[in-house]
């Protein structure tokens, strides 16, 4: 966030210039099936039953509330117990945070690939068997291998790419689920850019990066006197977003008490700052993401049922990388185009490309690029599983000597001031000046800049413009 009254708005020559340099994407589709599942319940709630349901899709939610695909009657099934998905490789599931556990073929599980002849699952005290059929027809979908800064081939993701150009072309709330990496915020700014709001205001908020105490002023505003400290008037992130789009990350971090304010805004289209009594009426299409699994927050009563169904109108969840491991050759020569390194192609032997398909990838495409990057400065390719080493500091290093970033200096303490206040100025400080030096390393780059420093492209855009360097960004 910037200084009271101040927001992180993405200027209008952003959206414009990003969208003059998108890939040529070819409208070409390709037919693919449409999945068959079969779903026996053969006991449920502890009584013997004998039901089946045959499921059309690649996605299904398992559990005793009614919004699920299946739906059992049986206490010890969570609301939202578990998803059965279908990827290339076939059928998995995974427990979405349930209070009594999955098990499949006897075996407790939170992620787990199905035997293709049928696998024999149990929820609370329910059991069901899962059969996959012949595919009920095919569906199209683009031949695309990006869009914007999300890259990917295989079905998975040209099926995502699909979705994500359907949705940027309306005005729905979004929900965007996935593990840490994923590009959920590429896929946020990239709907933003292809949408109708695209030359509207676009506000980022950071719901986990932002005390508890202060987040009602953040999102909503206040009036001067509101509160102790409140010296001036203050405008929201909502207010300020009015006609654009407002993109709340890491939604499943926001304190539950003030979910119903947000519950409110979100359905009744108005806030009120804190500290006045006359709402406001807003426009402002909304997007949120989050690392977690909402599902499971609702299970263990950390996030509010009636909150999550407003603002999972549209839910839009991005693979992890371990399941798409055939785009790891396409997402290296993007990442070695990205850093200028495209002459270090012959590092990725096929023998280096078999090995980073035997790992898992926990960090996603976030891990894959320091591991590109950690190549490129080695000139050799360690293996995928092995930790990171002291080299991953190499780029800033090079980077910050050759900008020669002064060190700190002692300086005298000022005890005339609270410790708070000589904290928060030293650390502006050196935040100042490391901006400063990384910016003049990477040329003015900003992606050059955030790949240096390790850090979120978009973060480093907040931390400029609260510095006031934006002026210094050629891109």
């Amino acid at each position: 966030m910037a200084a009271d009254g101040e927001f992180d708005e993405m200027p209008s020559s952003f959206s414009e210039e990003r969208i003059t340099h998108l890939p040529t994407q070819r409208r070409l589709t390709s037919a693919v099936a449409i999945p068959r599942l079969e779903l026996v319940v053969e006991r449920e709630a502890g009584r013997p039953l004998h039901s089946s349901r045959v499921l059309e899709g690649d996605l299904f939610r398992l559990g005793s509330h009614p919004s699920n695909d299946l739906v059992l009657n049986d206490p010890l099934v969570s609301r939202f117990h578990c998803q059965l998905q279908r990827s290339d490789i076939g059928w998995s599931l995974t427990d979405t945070g349930s209070v009594n556990g999955t098990f499949v073929q006897g075996l407790r599980v939170r992620d787990a690939d199905l035997p293709l002849s049928g696998a024999r699952i149990k929820l609370g005290d329910s059991i069901l068997v899962a059969r996959e059929l012949g595919s009920a027809g095919v569906t199209e979908i683009p031949q695309w291998s990006s869009f914007g800064e999300l890259y990917g081939e295989t079905t998975v993701m040209r099926r995502l790419f699909g979705v994500l150009n359907r949705v940027a072309a309306s005005d729905a709330t979004v929900l965007l689920e996935g593990e840490s990496g994923t590009g959920k915020e590429l896929a946020a700014t990239e709907i933003v850019r292809r949408g109708p709001r695209a030359d509207k205001p676009f506000m980022i908020i950071d719901c986990g990066a932002i005390s508890p105490n202060l987040i009602e002023s953040e999102l909503f505003g206040h009036a001067k006197g509101a509160f102790t400290g409140a010296d001036r008037m203050r405008i929201g992130a909502f207010e300020a977003a009015n006609g654009g789009t407002i993109f709340l990350d890491e939604i499943a971090e926001l304190p539950l008490d003030m979910q119903p304010k947000l519950l409110r805004a979100l359905e009744a289209r108005e806030i009120r700052r804190t500290g006045e009594n006359t709402p406001q009426r807003i426009d402002v299409r909304v997007i949120a993401a989050t690392n977690r699994r909402l599902e499971s927050e609702i299970n263990h009563g950390r996030f509010r049922e009636d909150l999550y169904f407003r603002l999972s109108v549209l839910t839009i969840r991005l693979p992890p990388l371990r399941k798409r491991l055939d785009d790891i050759p396409l997402l290296v020569r993007v990442l070695l185009r990205s850093i200028n390194a495209e002459e270090c192609e012959h590092l990725f032997t096929p023998d280096v490309f078999d090995d980073m398909t035997r790992h898992d990838w926990p960090g996603n495409v976030r891990e894959l690029r320091n591991y590109v990057e950690r190549t490129v400065v080695l000139d050799a390719a360690a293996p995928a599983s092995s930790p990171t080493s002291a080299a991953d500091s190499l780029p800033l290093d090079r980077a910050m000597a050759r900008a020669k970033m002064p060190s700190l200096p002692p300086g005298a303490i000022n005890l005339t001031k609270p410790f708070r206040e000589a904290k928060e100025e030293l650390i502006a400080s050196f935040e100042r000046r490391y901006l400063s030096a990384l910016i003049e390393a990477s040329g003015g780059n900003i992606s050059r800049a955030a790949r240096l420093a390790k850090m979120d492209r978009m973060y480093l855009y907040k931390l400029l413009q609260r510095y006031e360097l934006r002026s210094s960004i050629k891109d």
